[in-house]
């Protein structure tokens, strides 16, 4: 990382991170996370914002976009791709004023929470996939 040069850290290596994270998952989960795209964007939309009601883009360091595989059917088949979204300026906020973690364990936690999105699981079934991660 830069931190050394007094640079932040960049959406590429935000995204490292998050690779990384993605690696890190267990088979079970691995198998199944198909082609999900990780996209790594300063802050989300002024339009994602709106959808979701937060009016300050520091508030929003990941997203999912995409529907669930609990929830999915055949009438799912031929759209997007899902999309997990990292926000890469409220990420390095939210680091700054923790200080009680790294980076890595921040972009960990925000991917998992993402990925337990996509397989539908519920906040419990998060934190234990995030300790599987971790």
């Amino acid at each position: 990382m830069n931190r050394n040069f007094g640079m932040p850290p960049s959406a590429d290596e935000i995204e490292m991170l998050a690779r990384a994270a993605l690696e890190r998952l267990p088979d079970d989960f691995a198998r199944h996370i198909g082609d999900i795209v990780l996209q790594v964007d300063d802050f989300a939309s002024d339009e994602v914002l709106a959808d979701l009601g937060i009016e300050d883009p520091f508030e929003l360091s990941g997203l999912y976009e995409g529907v669930a595989l609990t929830e999915r059917s055949i009438e799912h088949s031929g759209t997007m791709p899902d999309r997990i979204f990292l926000y890469r300026r409220a990420l390095l906020d939210e680091w700054a004023e923790r200080g009680d973690v790294t980076l890595e364990d921040l972009v960990t936690h925000v991917v998992v929470h993402e990925v337990g999105h996509h397989f539908g699981l519920s906040d419990d079934d998060m934190h234990a996939l995030e300790d599987a991660v971790g």
